[in-house]
């Protein structure tokens, strides 16, 4: 006999609207996959399918139908037949479920140091777009709480106003030493995307993440070649399926840095093509997730500390959720550990949501 799969669909609701240049986010429809084997339905395996809206290339109308199709699929014992790289989503929340399965179903889905809480993974203390004031009051916080990495989403703002930001975060004891990075989400425009990168230099930033929009290849190479800050490839990465176009994409732009999103590139053997592309290249990378629940979250963390990177990891966003399945994570003094006492703390069929 083989496995046994079922789908169960929750609402994720944010604490406050999580804006970006694109828009903003009030909920998230999520989806988890259960998978168990017939002959032992005591173990079960579960992962997080989750297109983020008006991002994932599996942002579509039947991404529901899609899914149970595959769990149909997967009960006939044909999970070969679908269609994964148009739902990266769906193939990193079926890698997620088998690999806890293959783990006896206590959310462990990769075996390493942080898995059984020895280890830490330094992560950036991401800062929402909000007023400027509220924004100032974050950077205060994250700081006071240990992060020596933070992250800024700005392009939605008065860019002069998100310069004096900077300013003011670099003013603050420690700022000066301070790991900035800021993620445009592809806001700038052709006409004057180097000249606020220009503006930029002037922060001493890590990095830019996606200053103009995604597909504009040309455009991307130019600005990889002369702006002073380095810029790191993030939604450029999604879509690409196969290891010669991403070879192909990063040899043309030539990015300093790339960001990797496991549910969005479509899963880990995906993201370990990225890495051995960028690794090849020389091109620096860092894991980070895109708004999944905890489940999701816990998975992408383990398999980001296989790799040890001394590279800030972008993990977290588990603490933007008022609704949330219960954490196997926290965050002490900037660094994300694995919570020991949540791992078969659930019911893993269907996690309990707080």
């Amino acid at each position: 006999m083989g496995l046994v799969a079922a789908i169960s669909k929750h609402t994720l609701e944010f604490k406050k609207p999580a804006t970006t240049s694109r828009g903003f986010y009030t909920d998230r429809q999520i989806y988890l996959l259960s998978i168990h084997n017939a002959v032992n339905p005591n173990v079960v395996g579960v992962g997080e399918c989750a297109p983020l809206k008006g991002l994932s290339i599996d942002d579509r109308p039947d991404y529901e139908a899609e899914l149970r199709k595959l769990v149909m699929q997967i009960n006939n014992g044909k999970a070969d037949d679908f269609n994964f790289n148009a739902f990266p989503s769906i193939k990193f929340g079926l890698e997620t479920a088998l690999l806890d399965l293959k783990n006896n179903g206590h959310k462990i889905i990769f075996q390493n140091l942080y898995s059984i809480g020895r280890m830490g993974i330094p992560i950036n203390g991401l800062i929402w777009m909000d007023n400027i004031e509220a924004m100032k009051e974050e950077a205060i916080e994250k700081i006071a709480k240990g992060f020596d990495c933070i992250k800024l989403k700005i392009g939605a703002l008065d860019f002069e106003k998100e310069c004096q930001l900077l300013a003011f975060i670099r003013e603050q004891p420690g700022g000066d030493k301070l790991i900035i990075r800021v993620d445009a989400n592809g806001a700038f425009k052709a006409g004057d995307a180097l000249d606020k990168l220009n503006e930029l230099k002037r922060f001493n930033l890590h990095s830019i993440e996606q200053p103009v929009k995604q597909g504009q290849r040309d455009l991307m190479k130019e600005i990889c070649r002369l702006s002073p800050v380095p810029v790191a490839l993030d939604e450029e990465l999604i879509g690409i399926h196969h290891e010669l176009d991403m070879q192909r994409m990063l040899e043309y732009i030539q990015p300093q840095y790339i960001v990797i999103k496991p549910n969005l590139v479509g899963g880990f053997v995906q993201s370990d093509f990225w890495i051995k592309q960028a690794e090849k290249l020389k091109i620096a990378w860092w894991l980070t997730s895109a708004l999944e629940s905890n489940i999701g979250l816990n998975a992408i963390a383990q398999y980001a500390a296989g790799f040890n990177s001394k590279i800030h990891s972008g993990l977290g966003t588990g603490q933007l959720y008022a609704s949330n399945f219960t954490p196997y994570t926290h965050i002490r003094n900037g660094f994300l550990w694995r919570d020991m006492g949540n791992e078969v703390s659930d019911n893993v069929s269907s996690p309990q949501m707080r």
